[in-house]
């Protein structure tokens, strides 16, 4: 049989389709991801890659590995892990999951096309029809729009996960630089400690020392060991949990940390305004106004469709056993008799002021942890400072002094060893608060979103610890 011609309004149906089609978005190369690459690269310094392939996936381990081969500082460990975790990587698919939404939502819905063949008593009948969804073909530029507007919105909840994921990675880096500082550290004051209750029982069996100052020293030593098992623990949870913030296992779980955290910076950074740093610059916020605007062009497109949401046009073609072939098309309209979409808006309408709420509750958030953090950020450096820059020095001072009047006869040796214990405590304390200011440092630049510009001094902490 031939075809037959098809009817005016399929025909504008189908061009309608064809200049839509011609404005059809495509699935990028980088599935979407490419953005956030570049955000985050400017927003933390480190720059993220997803591995679309098995060859991308080799660079990325090479480049790993290349930082890994050297003692793994702060920003190296947040490169790793924006590299290497696979529960990260994985997240970073869900931007090639909005673009490919995205995607779909600029096409048009496929026509469909209905065959139908009946006989008996002598008569064949054949009727084939081709059929569009009008409403969907119009509503397209919207639905794009709208799913044009989510996929922004992925982004910036994806980019706020990754920045959350590097704040965690610094933490995790300095809690293990610390832990591994604090064992050190608790290994010479253990040997010290060891030696000194040699060196008291010695004494005491000459009679040069009391049972009492005996059992001071050995009490001493005990709770050394005791310390220094803790210590041992706590580095290998922190740095157990660094690791798994890195995604590393195997060889790569073999990395070096420095022997020290970095001293701290010459002066703390100024911020005038950091509620309104974190309000421009924090990426939840951001996700958050933006998951409002999508909500609001949602409830559009709701009250758009609230009456008609289902508009089919089919052009009909039919054959009857000795008729002629006949030509015409069908119109679908559901009519509201039951439901007028009240329903439809109303939810839209409370999902809407749902977001709204969440986005002023982003922003309460935001200024108070920017206050919070900084105010920390602050504490935090100005004990440190305090411990570096009078404590540490009087400590030394002090010991020198013990020293000087152990050497003429002028102390004993109880006088030396309790100053070995004292100088002990200073150091341990000194590290907790360098442990703090870098921890504060990293959650400031966390409720910021943003980097806080204060670079480590010289190192000076292994003449401070010794």
């Amino acid at each position: 049989m031939n075809a037959a011609p098809v009817p005016l309004p399929l025909r504008a149906a189908a061009a309608c389709a064809i200049l839509l089609l011609t404005g059809c978005a495509s699935v990028a190369p980088d599935r979407g991801f490419g953005a956030v690459a570049e955000t985050t690269r400017a927003r933390i310094g480190a720059e993220p890659r997803l591995a679309l392939s098995e060859a991308d996936a080799r660079v990325v381990q090479q480049n790993v590995r290349a930082i890994l081969a050297r003692p793994l500082d702060m920003d190296g460990a947040v490169r790793v892990a924006l590299l290497n975790n696979p529960g990260l990587q994985a997240s970073y698919w869900q931007a090639g999951i909005a673009q490919a939404d995205l995607v779909q939502a600029s096409r048009l819905q496929n026509p469909s096309f209905d065959f139908k063949r009946t006989s008996g008593g002598g008569n064949l009948e054949i009727e084939r029809t081709l059929t569009f969804n009008v409403i969907g073909a119009l509503l397209t530029p919207l639905a794009s729009k709208l799913e044009a507007r989510r996929f922004e919105q992925v982004k910036l909840e994806l980019g706020a996960a990754i920045e959350q994921h590097a704040a965690d990675t610094r933490h995790a880096w300095v809690e293990a630089v610390a832990a591994s500082q604090a064992l050190d550290y608790a290994r010479q004051v253990d040997a010290a400690a060891q030696a000194s209750a040699d060196l008291a029982g010695r004494m005491a069996q000459s009679g040069n020392m009391s049972q009492l100052d005996l059992a001071r020293e050995q009490v001493f030593q005990a709770e050394t060991a005791a310390t220094l098992a803790r210590a041992g623990k706590q580095a290998v949870d922190a740095r157990e949990k660094l690791t798994r913030l890195l995604g590393a296992w195997g060889q790569d779980a073999q990395y070096t940390l420095p022997e020290h955290l970095p001293e701290l910076p010459a002066a703390p950074a100024q911020l005038a305004d950091v509620e309104r740093i974190a309000l421009e610059q924090r990426l939840d916020v951001r996700a958050a106004k933006a998951q409002l605007d999508a909500t609001a062009s949602d409830l559009g497109l709701s009250r758009t469709t609230r009456f008609i949401n289902a508009l089919d046009l089919a052009g009909v073609n039919r054959n009857d056993t000795g008729a002629p072939t006949a030509h015409g098309y069908e119109l679908t309209v559901a009519l509201p008799l039951f439901d007028w979409g009240g329903a439809k808006v109303a939810k839209a309408e409370a999902i809407y002021m749902q977001a709204a709420q969440r986005v002023a509750q982003a922003a309460v958030t935001a200024r108070s942890e920017a206050r919070e953090t900084y105010l920390d950020y602050r504490n935090a450096y100005e004990v440190a400072a305090h411990y570096r820059d009078t404590i540490i020095p009087l400590r030394k001072k002090i010991s020198r002094e013990v020293l000087l009047r152990y050497n003429g006869m002028l102390a004993s040796p109880l006088e030396l060893l309790a100053d070995s214990r004292e100088q002990a405590s200073a150091v341990s304390a000194y590290i907790d608060a360098l442990k703090e200011f870098w921890s504060a440092h990293a959650s400031l630049e966390a409720a910021l979103g943003a980097r806080v510009g204060s670079k480590a001094a010289p190192n000076e902490h292994k003449e401070h610890a010794e």
